[in-house]
């Protein structure tokens, strides 16, 4: 069995802040941290899916963690085909695209997608040197199902991040469908990209089937819990779930049958409201070190 590294998607989020996670004497956003980076050898970068990072604060987190510590970077929503507010753009690049609420990667003109690429992953390359940077995680939406354009964007987004890895997940069913799972994995595992497993709420036009499989050395599992209200707009309603330790248990050895698969797993909870994701990720580090 390969290594399983165990962390969560957020280390900043508003209401983790507000849990008491943190100790009382850590205030700062280094002391935050570093804190995090004592706990767990892992986490994902959100933040970048929202707006693309400064250098200096990719530097930050480079110089804040210790050696062997790593991250996951979640790839800004312009890149994945979301929509994508205006002022989220580069201030210089506001006014090359159209005046609207949102703007998807079709609306906007090539010589600034080139640009959005080029300084998104200029501004991650000190993470990257220094060996703590893993993968870029490239979540598509519910918009961007099986097909030959969609195969093609995902090699495109492959070449254009190389040396620095891609990870994809999806949220259009027909990825993993029945009669079409196999060739998804069978592309994946032919152009080395890594497939990121789902745990997820099942029955919505989102939902991905949890299963779990490696197309790479690297696999990587995402763990959005089972609320019963996936659909709200509200984020914490959609992430608020605790794991129950029945289900973290079940769940233990099927990571493990994962790393089997694998040299390296990550292994990611996004639950994220209060300190669920790093209650339940402790609580899965515990269940993997008796399994080992």
């Amino acid at each position: 069995m390969g290594d399983i590294l165990v962390g969560t998607a957020s280390w900043t989020d508003k209401t983790l802040l507000e849990s008491g996670w943190y100790p009382p004497e850590v205030k700062t956003a280094e002391q935050r941290l570093k804190h995090y980076a004592s706990e767990f050898p892992l986490v994902e970068v959100d933040a970048t899916y929202y707006a693309p990072p400064a250098e200096r604060t990719v530097g930050y987190w480079r110089d804040r963690t210790p050696e062997g510590f790593t991250f996951n970077v979640k790839a800004f929503s312009l890149l994945t085909q979301h929509p994508t507010r205006p002022r989220a753009l580069y201030k210089d690049l506001r006014d090359k695209v159209p005046d609207k609420k949102n703007v998807y990667l079709r609306d906007v003109p090539d010589e600034v997608v080139e640009e959005v690429w080029q300084r998104f992953l200029d501004a991650l390359w000190p993470l990257h040197e220094a060996g703590k940077l893993t993968a870029l995680l490239f979540q598509f939406p519910q918009w961007f199902p099986i097909g030959r354009q969609n195969k093609d964007y995902i090699l495109e987004a492959k070449r254009r991040c190389d040396p620095m890895r891609i990870c994809v997940e999806f949220r259009n069913k027909t990825w993993m469908s029945e009669e079409n799972q196999e060739e998804t994995l069978d592309f994946l595992t032919k152009y080395a990209v890594p497939y990121v497993s789902v745990d997820m709420p099942q029955g919505h036009t989102s939902s991905i089937p949890p299963v779990f499989a490696a197309t790479t050395d690297l696999a990587v599992l995402r763990l959005h819990g089972h609320s019963d209200k996936w659909t709200s707009k509200n984020i914490y309603e959609r992430f608020g779930y605790l794991y129950p330790d029945k289900e973290l248990k079940e769940l233990a050895p099927k990571v493990a049958s994962l790393a089997e698969n694998a040299g390296t797993t990550h292994v990611l909870f996004n639950n994220c409201y209060q300190d669920y994701a790093q209650r339940n990720a402790a609580q899965m580090a515990a269940l993997l070190a008796e399994l080992d």
